[in-house]
Parts: C-alpha cells; sequence; structure tokens
C-alpha cells in the first residue's frame, strides 16, 4: 500500500488550505495524517519511500499518509517554507501540526507517530 499523492488543490481540499493563509490554516482530516514533502531526485527520499509504503499498510486504520512532490507543487513548498527533503508534515484531527525531517529509520518513524499522533 502507497501514500496517497496529493496535488495543490488535494491537499487544500483534503488536508487544509495552507496555501491562502499559511500560519492559521486548520488541519480538516478525521484521523491523523502524514505528509511526506519530498522529490523524486532526492536519495534520501527515495530511501525514505518503503519505510513509508510499510507504514501506510500497518496504520492503515489509524493513520492517512500522503506524498506531496515539490517540484510539482511549488505552492505548497513555498506555504511550508520546505528547504530540506524530505520533510514530514504531521498532523491530528485536535490541531496538532509539526514539521520535522524525514530522514530517520522506521522504529524512530513509528515512535514518533505513536506518541505525537496516536
Amino acid at each position: 500500500m502507497k501514500p496517497t499523492v496529493l496535488s495543490t488543490a488535494d491537499f487544500v481540499k483534503t488536508i487544509g488550505d495552507a496555501v491562502s493563509d499559511p500560519k492559521n490554516w486548520k488541519y480538516q482530516g478525521n484521523k491523523p495524517a502524514v505528509v511526506d514533502f519530498h522529490a523524486p531526485w532526492c536519495s534520501y527520499c527515495k530511501r525514505l519511500y518503503p519505510i513509508l509504503d510499510e507504514l501506510t499498510e500497518e496504520y492503515k486504520d489509524k493513520v492517512d499518509f500522503y506524498t506531496v512532490d515539490v517540484d510539482q507543487e511549488e505552492p505548497l513548498e513555498t506555504a511550508f517554507n520546505i528547504r530540506t527533503i524530505p520533510t514530514l508534515l504531521l498532523c491530528t484531527p485536535g490541531g496538532y501540526k509539526e514539521l520535522t525531517l524525514g530522514t530517520m529509520p522506521k522504529n524512530e518513524l513509528k515512535k514518533l507517530i505513536d506518541e505525537k499522533l496516536l
């Protein structure tokens, strides 16, 4: 199972309108989410892909996983001031939002999800 690919328009509908109001947008999902901001040429991103695929399957009923190609979705790259990839956006329905670097092993990412999102 793979994370869902989001365009800027899909992100605004599914996650929230961070493009119009980057500082005050609200997460609108009904379960926690992890959004991977990446680029296809990024070697660290390529190492993260299989981990995200596995986690998408493992957490399929608890957490939604998404990916955004920053080369294709510049409005989102700008809204979140993405300067290093992969960057992960963590969100909960209660309003928690955090950006973190995505260069970590699977066990660390699982711990982050369990502690911050669940």
